[in-house]
């Protein structure tokens, strides 16, 4: 990287942000107090914040009621600019570029934390924002001059991938790496790959870095080409029947990373063969509607994944260098986040869309 990182400046006790006032899409500019900065964290002056879908959730009131103002983005990346009295001040020193993901703390002492699973912590999961932290602040995040953070869950960005396409790595990357890898997918497994969008344009790549025969899955033929190019052997339109019918009990997991109001669950997992696993990364505001005997003809499986741990984002960051894994973004000035956010609520963002300081 060639920013000069010598003199950054701190910020004060305030930050300045762009935050949803109501639920909806627009977010408007917003001078806010800073969390309390501690021995243990780090603070981050913001250069790049992706845009996820769970933004757009989140201020919509889509996932639940939350209090407003409220600043959203949990893909972010920058630059160190404080650390406490506890932190390890070789590998966070002052410049270093580092990303914090979609969770800022964790309680430390259960013992899926105990076990490097802080993402699964059963008592203390804060989130990077509108989490709750002990002191009562809620917790602002990515669409900001700056970001404060437990040092746990901050991690250096390798030199070989850049800023902006590092920040959709955090959240985006993480959800659709970890569990391929959880569940071996490679060489000798047939991985089909739901949605080819923010999410699943990375699975894609996942999947065939991994070394699996890979399928884009999406509901009609136009992304055939970009699926291509992002490394599936092969497609499947699940609208057609006879797709549906050829891949009948074929793949050993689907990933799935997108839903429609209209998405036929049941279909999906006839499309596992036996003993497959059907893993949802994303997350809809309705119950699924699945047959039971869908599931227990052929000893299917269906399991969930949320992000990954510290230590999975950073061999993720690894991986994605050793095999040129990078996502596909589109830079919008921080300063029109309101312009990024409808774009990708209105499904226009060419994969991911990635604010700039």
């Amino acid at each position: 990287m060639t920013e000069n990182t010598t003199h950054l400046p701190t910020s004060d006790t305030f930050f300045h942000g762009m935050a949803a006032y109501e639920p909806g899409v627009d977010v408007k500019p917003w001078t806010y107090p800073a969390r309390a900065f501690g021995e243990e964290d780090i603070e981050i002056k913001i250069s790049h914040c992706g845009i996820c879908g769970s933004d757009i959730h989140t201020i919509t009131g889509g996932w639940g009621t939350i209090k407003y103002p409220q600043v959203v983005g949990h893909e972010i990346v920058g630059h160190i600019t404080r650390i406490g009295s506890k932190v390890d001040s070789k590998k966070y020193a002052v410049g270093t570029r580092v990303g914090v993901g979609a969770q800022c703390g964790s309680c430390g002492d259960c013992s899926e934390c105990s076990d490097h699973a802080e993402n699964l912590c059963t008592k203390g999961w804060v989130g990077t924002y509108n989490g709750k932290l002990k002191d009562g602040y809620i917790t602002q995040g990515g669409y900001s001059d700056f970001f404060r953070c437990n040092n746990k869950f901050v991690v250096p960005i390798p030199e070989q991938i850049s800023s902006e396409t590092a920040a959709p790595l955090m959240c985006a990357g993480i959800t659709t790496y970890a569990p391929l890898r959880r569940y071996n997918a490679g060489p000798g497994k047939k991985v089909g790959v739901v949605g080819i969008g923010g999410l699943g344009h990375l699975g894609l790549q996942w999947s065939h870095a991994l070394g699996a025969e890979t399928t884009a899955i999406s509901s009609s033929a136009r992304k055939a080409e970009a699926a291509k190019k992002l490394g599936a052997e092969k497609y499947l339109n699940s609208s057609d029947p006879e797709d549906l019918k050829r891949f009948n009990k074929y793949f050993d997991i689907i990933l799935c990373t997108s839903f429609g109001v209209d998405t036929d669950w049941n279909a999906l997992l006839n499309l596992l063969a036996v003993r497959g696993t059907f893993i949802l990364v994303a997350l809809p505001e309705e119950p699924l509607k699945i047959k039971p005997g869908m599931i227990i003809n052929g000893h299917r499986s269906i399991t969930g994944s949320i992000i990954g741990s510290p230590s999975e984002i950073e061999e993720m960051l690894a991986f994605a260098v050793e095999k040129g894994v990078r996502p596909v973004v589109e830079v919008v000035p921080m300063a029109k986040a309101a312009e990024g956010v409808s774009k990708l609520h209105k499904g226009k963002a060419h994969f991911r869309v990635v604010l700039e300081n």
